[in-house]
């Protein structure tokens, strides 16, 4: 039906007859000749209708915007002063000498260049937010991306292996999406939240390198990089140190970027402990673009009698922090509350603050403090004429996420920040974190982590102190990846499940078939996974991983262009066994 596409039409095909295919992007009527834009997924190019071809001036005249149109006709250089230079087909025009209306269009509910649009609108009319040249490069990117990982692992020797979509409901850290089984009644499979058994099982298998680009599912709060159903690179291998498999991931990105973008990334990668990260910047997934750390005062405000420092200094588990803002005694009343009413989100009770100001210190809480206090928190901090400091006193992970957000909020807002790719490695997490409603110990990742070398014993002499061989893949404050090294060692798999308090009957009615698995011969493994859309986003300059999946849900999980969720009827319900019921 066409012999090229409409974007790729330039200067190389002058004098040479087209047939071309596309939604009208724009129509202009000028004193008699009328001048369509004809898009597709390539771009635009620019069709002319003389009234000397009367039958298709007449056609053109009842065309509007996103009708489908077929037209042949010559191409021509523009007229001089008439070039476009953003337009590949700038330089040309096409007269047109017959044309087609292949389908009509009703007005659609924006225009295509529009960009002042509500999210509500755009997903509600998702299939009109496609045709945008925005989102066409969104999606094509998202394909180069894969295929660039899909070629880099093949050369690597991976194997893409499907696993199951209905599977067995296991604790992962997340709610499960349940799917009720017709033919067994009362049980459920569960859409799986990641591959992970799977995946090592089959290095029990013997595959040795694997991989899979697969939906993965977690029933769990939204926000702007968590979708309901979401796309991960799934990874796993055999005889690999934690070590070797970080180098060969962190290869895989830089080739990704250096395919796809064009843009060198460092080499290698920073690598920072998990400690390290949440004192320095109060997140395991710092952004270091930011140019504004967090210091430690614990230990210094234990010798004050302010009491909301003193008792957060004292408190198993606490911590008082500090954040110096560069130029941040310039901040206006109304500036402090917004930022107060900020960390309320994350828990913190308030933000007190110092100004260094030329005519000396300012704050509401000077009176409380001692001067050889005040002196060395400004010596710990660095704070200049000019400067702010805010503080953060509570327990250590209120701390850490109220000052990490607010580290990150006015690095951006403030321009306090650098330009670029910043990649790192977080590595040595904590083998697990204590669960204060439970009263008990919980795996920080799963409970197949491996403990770091020399740490086994830990696991039942001090859980807390022991470190894993887990390790995430940040990316401009963006967790894109996470992994770690397996267990696969019988005794070593019993301990941490005494840690965690799950008894052999829990084990078994969980995970018996990995644990039965792992009997057979196990090799040493361990892999990661990327979150495809995540990395997309980041890519793609995106506020949003919605803005680079076809067909996204809200963030109260719902698709607005299919309205899914929906009712289904009774008969459906009375298959699968269920009757439904209002809440009391």
């Amino acid at each position: 039906m066409r012999t090229d596409y409409c974007g790729n039409i330039d200067i190389r095909h002058l004098d040479s007859s087209v047939t071309l295919c596309g939604w009208v992007h724009r129509r202009r009527d000028h004193g008699g000749v009328i001048f369509i834009d004809l898009r597709d997924r390539e771009g635009l190019v620019q069709a002319v209708f003389s009234p000397e071809n009367q039958k298709t001036f007449g056609l053109a005249e009842k065309v509007r915007g996103e009708y489908v149109l077929r037209l042949s006709g010559k191409v021509r250089r523009r007229p001089e002063g008439t070039v476009n230079p953003e337009l590949k087909s700038g330089e040309i025009e096409v007269d047109v000498e017959s044309l087609e209306i292949l389908n009509p269009s009703l007005p659609p509910p924006f225009l295509i260049e529009e960009e002042n649009l509500s999210e509500t609108v755009r997903l509600t009319h998702r299939v009109i937010d496609l045709r945008r040249p925005q989102m066409q490069a969104n999606l094509r990117l998202r394909y180069r991306v894969a295929m660039a990982i899909r070629n880099y692992l093949d050369e690597k020797g991976f194997i893409d292996i499907e696993t199951p979509m209905l599977t067995k409901s296991t604790p992962e850290g997340a709610r499960d999406y349940l799917v009720p089984s017709r033919v067994h009644s009362g049980q459920f499979f569960a859409l799986p939240q990641s591959p992970q058994l799977f995946k090592q099982m089959l290095m029990v298998a013997g595959f040795d390198r694997y991989y899979q680009i697969t939906k993965c599912f977690r029933d769990e709060d939204l926000r702007a990089d968590r979708q309901p159903e979401f796309t991960q690179v799934d990874i796993e291998t055999s005889f690999l140190s934690e070590g070797e498999i970080m180098n060969l991931m962190e290869e895989m990105i830089r080739a990704l970027f250096r395919k796809t973008l064009d843009v060198e990334l460092p080499d290698p990668f920073p690598r920072m402990t998990h400690e390290t990260a949440m004192g320095r910047y109060g997140s395991d997934k710092p952004d270091l673009r930011v140019k504004l750390e967090l210091t430690e005062l614990t230990e210094l405000m234990k010798s004050v009698e302010f009491k909301v420092f003193r008792s957060a200094a004292d408190m198993q588990g606490g911590r008082v922090a500090a954040l110096r803002i560069p130029g941040g005694a310039a901040m206006s009343r109304k500036e402090i509350d917004d930022y107060t009413a900020f960390v309320s989100i994350y828990g913190a009770k308030g933000l007190a603050y110092i100004k260094v100001n030329e005519e000396g210190l300012q704050s509401p809480i000077l009176k409380f403090l001692p001067e050889d206090v005040v002196r060395k928190i400004i010596e710990k901090t660095g704070a200049e004429t000019g400067d702010l400091v805010f503080f953060g006193a509570d327990k250590a992970k209120i701390v850490n996420d109220a000052l990490g957000a607010l580290r990150v909020k006015i690095g951006h807002e403030k321009n306090i920040l650098d330009a670029g790719w910043k990649p790192l490695w977080v590595v040595d997490f904590p083998m697990f974190e204590y669960d204060e409603e439970e009263k008990r110990w919980v795996a920080l990742h799963h409970p197949f982590t491996s403990p770091k070398d020399g740490h086994e014993d830990l696991l039942e002499s001090d859980p807390g102190s022991a470190l894993s061989k887990a390790y995430d893949m940040v990316l401009n404050g963006w967790e894109i990846g996470g992994g770690s090294v397996r267990i696969h060692r019988e005794e070593v798999q019993s301990k941490v499940f005494r840690a965690l308090n799950i008894g052999p009957e829990e084990a078994a009615e969980k995970f018996g078939f990995l644990l039965d698995a792992l009997q057979y011969g196990a090799p040493p493994h361990g892999g990661i996974a990327f979150g495809l859309d995540r990395v997309v986003t980041l890519m793609a300059g995106a506020e949003s991983i919605r803005d680079v999946i076809a067909f996204p849900k809200t963030q109260r999980a719902q698709c607005l262009l299919t309205r899914a969720p929906s009712p289904v009827d009774e008969k459906q319900l009375r298959e699968l066994h269920i009757r439904l019921r209002e809440r009391a």
